[in-house]
C-alpha cells in the first residue's frame, strides 16, 4: 500500500454514517429531518423512517414553541457555530419532556439550510405548578437558570431588554420570588422535589 492508499484509508476509517454514532443526532434541511439515527428517534418513539421528510415542530409541544426557538436559534445559530438551549419536548405518546440540545450549521448563509443537531433528555421534571406561566416566561425562566443576563436572553430571543426585565418581574411575581438568586433556586428546588 503507497502513502496516498494508506492516507485514503486512513481517511475513511475515520468516517461514520449518523447510523453508528452513539448519540443521539439528526441532519436537517430547513428544519425539515432528512436523516436521524435510532437513537434520537427512540427518544421521541418513533422509528428514522417515521421521522424521515419531517418538520421539527413534530417534536414541540405547540407550534408556538417551534416558531419561537426557531427565531432564537436564528439570530444566534451563525454558519460554523456551535448553538445550544434547553427547551421542553413531546414524544410520539404526546409526553413532554426537558432536552438539551445543540447543533451546528454547514451554511454561514442561511443556518437553517443545512444542520446537524444532538440532542440529549435532561432528568429535570415537568414543573406542574409552571402551568401559571405563559410560554415566554418559562423560556425565559430556562434561560436565567443557565446563568444568562437579561441582555444575552433578549440577544437571544429577539426581544428588548426591557421587554425581557418585564417578563421577568411578571414571573417572579407569579411564582412569590424576590430576585433573581430566589428564582433559580425555585427552578433548581422544583426540578429536585419533583425528581
Amino acid at each position: 500500500m503507497n502513502a496516498h492508499e494508506n492516507t485514503q484509508s486512513g481517511a475513511i476509517l475515520n468516517r461514520f454514517e449518523l447510523a453508528e454514532m452513539p448519540v443521539p443526532l439528526v441532519f436537517a434541511q430547513h428544519r425539515i429531518i432528512k436523516e436521524c439515527n435510532i437513537e434520537f428517534a427512540t427518544i421521541f418513539g418513533f422509528t428514522p423512517k417515521e421521522l424521515h421528510n419531517t418538520s421539527f415542530h413534530l417534536l414541540y409541544p405547540k407550534f408556538m414553541d417551534f416558531v419561537r426557538t426557531g427565531e432564537m436559534w436564528k439570530s444566534n445559530f451563525a454558519g460554523g457555530v456551535t448553538y445550544y438551549d434547553e427547551r421542553i419536548m413531546r414524544r410520539a405518546d404526546k409526553s413532554e419532556f426537558w432536552c438539551q440540545v445543540r447543533g451546528r450549521s454547514m451554511s454561514p448563509g442561511d443556518p437553517f439550510a443545512r444542520a446537524l443537531y444532538c440532542f440529549e433528555p435532561l432528568h429535570r421534571p415537568l414543573r406542574p405548578n409552571s402551568e401559571q406561566l405563559t410560554d415566554r416566561q418559562k423560556q425565559i425562566i430556562t434561560l436565567v437558570a443557565q446563568g444568562k443576563t437579561n441582555a444575552q436572553i433578549a440577544k437571544e430571543i429577539g426581544l428588548s431588554k426591557r421587554t425581557v426585565e418585564a417578563h421577568r418581574a411578571r414571573t417572579m411575581k407569579a411564582i412569590g420570588v424576590k430576585n433573581s438568586a430566589e428564582l433559580v433556586a425555585w427552578f433548581s428546588a422544583n426540578e429536585k422535589s419533583e425528581a
